[in-house]
């Protein structure tokens, strides 16, 4: 494969030989969304344990498609530039139906961000730059590769872990036990838990082609996706550029398709021929799939809470499940930590299910109107799907009806809870911007922050940031206008003044740490 695998160390635990202090929170699953959590609640000062099974990076590219959203956190736990230098970056869509071009879209028309509508990258560089990051916290992140969860216990006000090692077995306690597996959850199957949804029958196809330049190579990097292409005949495909001269490639096989015999270069490499013609290609990875729209009731168990693909799955179109993941993390990492610091009482803690089933509810509702559009299941559907197809050749209105995969975006948290008031931004996440000291996003994400603008500073409040920026751009001006906006630790906005009075700013943010009704 293209990627140099090398595997991490593996160092004896101390459990082993002796009884280990409570941890105060165990992460099980070293994937992006265990490592980004563990880093989250290091940089908030909490000392976590992480334990995979595993001693290397995900083989395969995986999750390559990572949301400006996505990146904007990832800057936040320090891996965003990196992520975004090594990254291709894109912003524009194009449709074909059979040879025909549909119509492109562009995903952020606008200047004024710093980061892209999209990168893409390979969920194994994304891996490597986390853990190179958790190193950096060698007083708060204790990584254990070849530590295998086997068992826990919720005892109330603790969790007792059982953990295979290649040494033997040990156990520890952590105040908070965090499921961060993947779609296969050990710890969901163990506590029976089951997932709610719809399982798709359709099979795709993922290659990884290392080409040097594609057919269909633009000025710019762009996503392709095609309905019924003339080298696929009456599926899709999709083609994305990646890192390192490595395109993926997806391709509708249909319910009927034999995964084993599929995933085999007797049966790939004469597909690939039939996209790329004559242009010289290798095959670095490949899998057949399917997949499930669906997730947990509740995402906290008491002390046993479930994060990313273990609480949630959708289809990979769209760019849901990582980013998705990515946002329960930055949605749950201040919550923990405030009420382990006893900042906040542990029901804050049912805000983060209440909060990211909404999202994941969100990203399951356009992960299955897509998929049903890409494969109808009936005739009348498949006329459906095709006269859109034609119409929105020449007719604006009929595009917004074709779905090839909604690509992700943060949801909206307004009317929820933890916010207050109306104003059309509150429960929005955050909108960057340039100021005269760096970007919106650089200075008012990982603590509860009052921005303002203008002449009249925002007050200092215990326990907030206070923000003031005297000479706003336009782009600040158009994107808020006036008033004070209090922004929550990851990035959401939970109130907005129209004064800097304290008596209106304190209880908001007292709702917002859910210390009140």
């Amino acid at each position: 494969m293209a990627y140099d695998y090398a595997a991490f160390p593996y160092t004896a635990p101390a459990g082993l030989t002796a009884p280990e202090p409570r941890h105060p929170v165990a992460i099980v699953g070293a994937g992006p969304i265990g490592l980004a959590m563990a880093i989250d609640l290091a940089q908030h000062g909490v000392k976590s344990v992480v334990l995979d099974d595993n001693n290397v990076v995900s083989v395969g590219s995986r999750a390559i498609c990572w949301a400006k959203r996505t990146l904007e956190i990832f800057d936040r736990l320090g891996v965003g530039d990196r992520m975004l230098a090594k990254g291709v970056t894109w912003k524009v869509g194009r449709l074909f139906h059979g040879e025909k071009p549909v119509y492109s879209f562009d995903l952020l028309p606008e200047e004024g961000h710093k980061y892209p509508a999209f990168i893409n990258l390979q969920q194994y560089y994304v891996e490597q730059y986390l853990v190179e990051r958790a190193q950096e916290f060698p007083d708060l992140i204790d990584l254990r590769f070849l530590n295998k969860v086997t068992g826990h216990t919720d005892n109330g006000d603790h969790v007792v872990i059982d953990i295979e090692t290649p040494d033997g077995p040990y156990q520890l306690e952590a105040d908070y036990y965090i499921a961060a597996e993947g779609a296969a959850s050990p710890t969901r199957k163990r506590m029976e838990l089951s997932f709610e949804g719809q399982t798709f029958e359709e099979h795709f196809l993922i290659v990884d082609v290392e080409m040097q330049k594609s057919p269909f190579e633009t000025d710019s990097p762009e996503r392709w996706f095609w309905f019924a292409p003339p080298f696929h005949h009456g599926q899709s495909a999709l083609l994305h550029k990646q890192p390192d001269n490595i395109y993926r490639i997806d391709l509708q096989l249909g319910p009927d398709t034999d995964p084993k015999a599929e995933a085999t270069e007797e049966k790939v490499i004469p597909r690939i021929k039939a996209i790329v013609g004559d242009t010289p290609f290798r095959l670095d990875w490949m899998s057949v799939y399917k997949f499930r729209c669906a997730k947990l009731e509740n995402f906290v168990h008491n002390r046993v809470l479930f994060v990313g693909d273990s609480a949630h799955v959708v289809s990979p179109f769209g760019a849901r499940g990582g980013n998705g993941g990515i946002q329960d993390v930055d949605n749950l990492g201040w919550k923990l930590a405030a009420v382990l610091s006893g900042d906040a009482p542990a029901s804050l803690l049912d805000s983060y299910h209440d909060e990211r089933s909404h999202g994941s509810s969100e990203n399951i509702l356009n992960s299955s109107r897509a998929t049903n559009f890409m494969t109808p299941k009936t005739p009348i559907e498949a006329l459906f799907r095709n006269e859109v197809l034609n119409l929105a050749e020449t007719h604006p209105f009929a595009r917004k009806l074709i779905n090839s995969g909604r690509l992700s975006q943060p949801c909206s948290l307004h009317g929820m809870p933890l916010q207050s008031g109306e104003h059309p931004l509150v429960g929005q996440s955050l909108i960057d911007a340039p100021t005269s000291d760096g970007w919106l996003i650089e200075r008012a994400q990982g603590a509860f922050t009052l921005l303002s603008f203008g002449d009249d500073p925002a007050p200092q409040v215990d326990g907030v940031r206070a923000l003031h920026i005297t000479d706003p751009g336009p782009e600040l001006v158009q994107r808020y206008g006036a008033g004070y906006y209090l922004i929550r630790p990851d990035g959401h906005i939970c109130a907005r003044f129209d004064s800097s009075d304290t008596d209106q700013i304190n209880p908001a943010l007292a709702r917002a740490k859910g210390q009140t009704q």
